[in-house]
């Protein structure tokens, strides 16, 4: 007759069996049935789609949110890799929108891949800067003054083009050296690729702003703004063009023939 704790661990033994033969059927965690999982599935959802989940008795999901959500089918990041965005070069700059007054230019680029399955996304894709043309799409010289002085980076001054120079004014022009005096906060806080110059404007820093063609009035062959009629050490207004709320004002030092400044603190007038 068998001992009585020998009665007690064969049902014991029977249970552990049948639950390591369940187990077994499962396979290892992590494993997948027949039929189910993404690559089974055969697609890849963008976004929460619950119709996005493959047959079988465990429930996951092949779509974009399960990574957050924590039910992503065992193969996901093996059947739905991460594509990044990918972007096209800049094209060059456009021409002012709007000639005669303070526009703005833009360049674009364009999409060659779409981001997939969470991959990051894409970057803008249009950027504007501020600008100011002289001469109207048909060609005329505008009649106006502006004031204050407008300024944006020396960079501008060798991608327009001078339209309607006259070959002995090509070349031509002056640098004048000015004092920066107080600025706007909001000039330190600009974020565009285009518009980091701005960041370098400090007070009491000195500053060479280039006057030539087409900035230069036809007659005086001078740019607005460069306070050649200042006295003393009067103050004078500046303004980044295309940026309104970055401005300040700055002290008339003197005119030099070519600007010697670092190359952050080559402006010219527009």
């Amino acid at each position: 007759m068998a001992p009585r704790g020998a009665a007690r661990i064969l049902p014991l033994a029977l249970f552990l069996t049948a639950v390591a033969a369940v187990s077994w059927a499962r396979g290892p965690p992590g494993a997948l049935w027949p039929r189910q999982g993404c690559a089974a599935l055969g697609r890849c959802c963008p976004g929460r789609d619950p119709t996005c989940a493959p047959r079988g008795p465990r429930l996951c999901f092949c779509d974009q949110a399960c990574g957050a959500l924590r039910d992503c089918c065992p193969d996901y990041a093996r059947a739905c890799p991460a594509v990044p965005c990918v972007v096209a070069e800049w094209s060059g700059w456009s021409r002012c929108v709007k000639p005669c007054q303070v526009s703005y230019r833009v360049r674009q680029r364009h999409v060659l891949q779409e981001p997939k399955n969470g991959g990051a996304p894409c970057p803008p894709l249009e950027e504007r800067a501020g600008c100011v043309e002289y001469w109207s799409h048909q060609g005329v010289e505008c009649q106006q003054s502006l004031f204050p002085a407008l300024i944006t980076t020396g960079n501008y001054g060798k991608e327009r083009e001078k339209r309607g120079a006259p070959k002995d004014q090509e070349t031509v022009g002056y640098c004048v050296q000015f004092r920066l005096g107080p600025i706007l906060r909001s000039c330190q806080q600009v974020k565009a690729p285009h518009a980091q110059w701005m960041r370098y404007l400090t007070q009491g820093h000195t500053v060479c702003v280039k006057c030539e063609w087409p900035a230069q009035d036809a007659r005086s062959r001078r740019c607005y703004g460069d306070g050649g009629g200042a006295r003393g050490h009067q103050l004078l207004l500046w303004q980044a063009a295309g940026h309104p709320r970055c401005r300040g004002t700055w002290e008339r030092l003197g005119q030099l023939r070519d600007c010697s400044c670092p190359e952050v603190h080559r402006l010219v007038f527009i």
